[in-house]
C-alpha cells in the first residue's frame, strides 16, 4: 500500500505504528493514570478538615492534649504541602485520623465518591485467602487459591518480600479504634469475608503498591515447618465479593440476616453477624419475637448468642435484653455532649448528613463549660436508659460470644449483659472503650478538592473513673492456630464446657 512512498517516509510511518502499539500496550497495562492533587488544593482541604474537627469533634482531646493534636495537625499540613497522588493524600489523612484514637473517625470506605472508590479501592490486589492475626502472625483461615500450601492453619511470613509483621505495624497506624484498645485495631485488619470492603484489602496495596497481579508469598505450613516460596494470583474486588454477596444482598433486602437453629435438643444458637440494618426491609423485630417465643415455649435450657462478627449498627440488642429480664433495669449511661450549638456557615457546603437538625442543635444544647454543650435532645434529662420486660422471659442459660470486633452497639450490649448478669460473655476482650465513645450523630465531611470524605462524629459520652479498655469476657478464649487448622470453634467448645460445669 505504501510502496510508492520514499524510504525515509516508510521508516517514519513504521516508527509511528510501533510507537502507537507500544503506547496502546502501556495503556492496557495501566488504563488510567493516578489523579494528581495540587498542593494549594490540598492545603485548602486541610483548612476545612482542621476547622471542622477542632470546632465540632467532641472527642478530639479525649486521649490527647490540645498541644499534641496541634502538633499532629501541623504534621498533616506539612504532608499535604506538595503536589501528590490521590493515594498519597488519602494515606496522609488516614494516618492523621488514626492518631485521633476514635473508632468513628476515619475516611470511610463506604462514603467516598465513586471516583475515589474506583481509583483506590477496586484494583486486583486482594490476597486469595481469608486470615486471622494470632500473636501478630498471619494465619490462613480459608483459601481461594489452588496452591495447597495455603490451607487453614498455614502461616504467611512475607508478602512481596515484606515481612507480615512490618505490614501489620504499618497498617495499625491507620486502623480505627477507641483509645488504647489495640485488640480492636488488630481484629479490624483481619480478612474474614464479613464485609465487602475490608480494611486490610484497602490499606495494604495503598501502603505497599503492587507491581503486578501476581503475589509472592513466603509460607510455612504445619506439616512442613521449613518456609516455602509461593506465587499466587491476586483476587479482584468482584472475586473477593462473590463469596459474601448473598449475605450483603440479604442485609439490604427482605430476607433474614440472622441465623437461628438448635445445636442439640437443649441448646439453641442465634447468630447475628450485623446490626447494620438501616436500609433493610426485613422485619427483624418480628423475627426475634418469634425466636424468643419459641425458646420459651420449648423451655430451652441454653441460648448461645453469637455477635463475634458484629461491629454494631441499630440498637437491636435492646430487643434481646427485653426478653431476658422480668423487671426494669437501668443502664447508667453518661450525659451526652457536643462541641458546638450551630455549625459554622463557611463549613456548611462540606457537611453532609441525614438529619439537618445536626447543623443547629438550638435550645437542645446548653452551655456546660470547657468548650462543651450538654445535649438534652437525646438524654431528655435522665441519667440512665431504662429497659423494660416485653413478653414472656427466657429463663435458660445465656451465653454471648464476643470478640474485639464489638465496638459500638454490640459493645454496649455486651456491657449491659455483663453489668446486669444477664448472661455469660465468652471470647475475647471487646472493642469500644469504657471511657466512652464518639458517635450518635455524624457529619460526612466532604473535602472540596481531593473529594475525600471524612466521618465526623458529633456526640460524646464521658464516663468517670473507668479504664481505657473494652469489656472483658467472663470466659476468656485465646485464639490458637491449632483451632484454625482443625476448623474448631473454640468459643463454642468453651460454652459446652461451661454448660457441663453448670450441670
Amino acid at each position: 500500500m505504501y510502496t510508492n512512498l520514499p524510504g525515509w517516509a516508510r521508516w517514519f510511518l513504521f516508527a509511528l505504528i510501533v510507537s502507537a502499539v507500544c503506547t496502546y500496550a502501556v495503556a492496557q497495562e495501566n488504563p488510567s493514570s493516578p489523579t494528581i492533587v495540587k498542593a494549594a488544593e490540598l492545603q485548602a482541604d486541610y483548612v476545612v478538615l482542621r476547622k471542622a474537627y477542632e470546632e465540632m469533634h467532641p472527642g478530639l482531646y479525649r486521649y490527647s492534649t490540645k498541644a499534641e493534636m496541634d502538633a499532629r495537625f501541623e504534621v498533616l499540613k506539612s504532608e499535604l504541602n506538595r503536589d501528590q497522588t490521590l493515594r498519597e493524600a488519602y494515606l496522609a489523612i488516614s494516618l492523621f485520623l488514626g492518631k485521633v484514637k476514635c473508632g468513628h473517625s476515619y475516611a470511610n470506605f463506604y462514603n467516598q465518591p465513586k471516583s475515589v472508590v474506583e481509583e483506590l479501592f477496586k484494583g486486583q490486589t486482594r490476597l486469595p485467602f481469608y486470615f486471622r492475626w494470632i500473636d501478630k502472625r498471619m494465619i490462613v483461615s480459608k483459601s481461594f487459591s489452588t496452591d495447597k500450601r495455603l490451607k487453614p492453619g498455614a502461616e504467611v511470613l512475607s508478602i512481596n518480600g515484606t515481612p507480615v509483621k512490618s505490614i501489620l505495624d504499618k497498617l495499625l497506624q491507620v486502623a480505627r479504634a477507641d483509645g488504647s484498645n489495640d485488640g480492636k485495631r488488630v481484629a479490624y485488619l483481619e480478612v474474614t469475608g464479613t464485609d465487602n470492603l475490608e480494611a486490610f484489602d484497602i490499606f495494604h496495596p495503598l501502603f505497599f503498591p503492587f507491581k503486578s497481579t501476581m503475589i509472592d508469598l513466603t509460607v510455612r505450613s504445619g506439616n512442613s515447618p521449613k518456609p516455602a516460596k509461593a506465587t499466587v494470583t491476586a483476587l479482584t474486588y468482584e472475586e473477593r465479593l462473590a463469596p459474601i454477596k448473598a449475605g450483603i444482598d440479604a442485609a439490604r433486602g427482605s430476607e433474614a440476616v440472622f441465623e437461628f437453629k438448635y445445636l442439640d435438643p437443649k441448646t439453641a444458637y442465634l447468630r447475628m453477624p450485623t446490626w447494620g440494618l438501616y436500609n433493610s426491609k426485613w422485619n427483624w423485630k418480628k423475627y426475634l419475637k418469634d425466636v424468643f417465643d419459641e425458646l420459651v415455649l420449648k423451655k430451652t435450657a441454653n441460648l448461645i448468642i453469637d455477635i463475634r462478627e458484629n461491629e454494631g449498627g441499630n440498637d437491636i440488642g435492646d430487643e434481646v435484653i427485653s426478653r431476658l429480664i422480668d423487671r426494669e433495669i437501668k443502664f447508667e449511661s453518661a450525659q451526652r455532649f457536643v462541641r458546638y450549638r450551630k455549625a459554622s456557615v463557611d463549613l456548611d457546603p462540606y457537611l453532609d448528613t441525614w438529619d439537618p437538625s445536626f447543623k443547629d442543635w438550638g435550645s437542645s444544647a446548653t452551655e456546660a463549660g470547657d468548650g462543651f454543650y450538654k445535649l438534652s435532645k437525646y438524654d431528655d434529662g435522665i441519667a440512665a436508659k431504662v429497659y423494660g420486660p416485653v413478653g414472656p422471659r427466657f429463663v435458660g442459660n445465656v451465653f454471648v460470644l464476643v470478640s474485639a470486633t464489638n465496638s459500638s452497639a454490640t459493645f454496649q450490649f455486651a456491657q449491659i449483659v455483663k453489668q446486669n448478669k444477664l448472661g455469660t460473655l465468652v471470647g475475647q476482650t471487646t472493642g469500644g472503650n469504657q471511657r466512652g465513645i464518639n458517635g450518635g450523630a455524624f457529619f460526612f465531611l466532604r473535602l472540596p478538592n481531593s473529594k475525600i470524605e471524612v466521618d465526623l462524629p458529633l456526640i460524646a459520652t464521658f464516663p468517670k473513673e473507668v479504664p481505657d479498655a473494652g469489656i472483658e469476657p467472663d470466659i476468656l478464649v485465646k485464639p490458637r492456630i491449632s483451632d484454625v487448622t482443625a476448623g474448631r470453634d473454640a468459643e463454642l467448645s468453651a460454652v459446652y464446657a461451661a454448660i457441663k460445669n453448670k450441670k
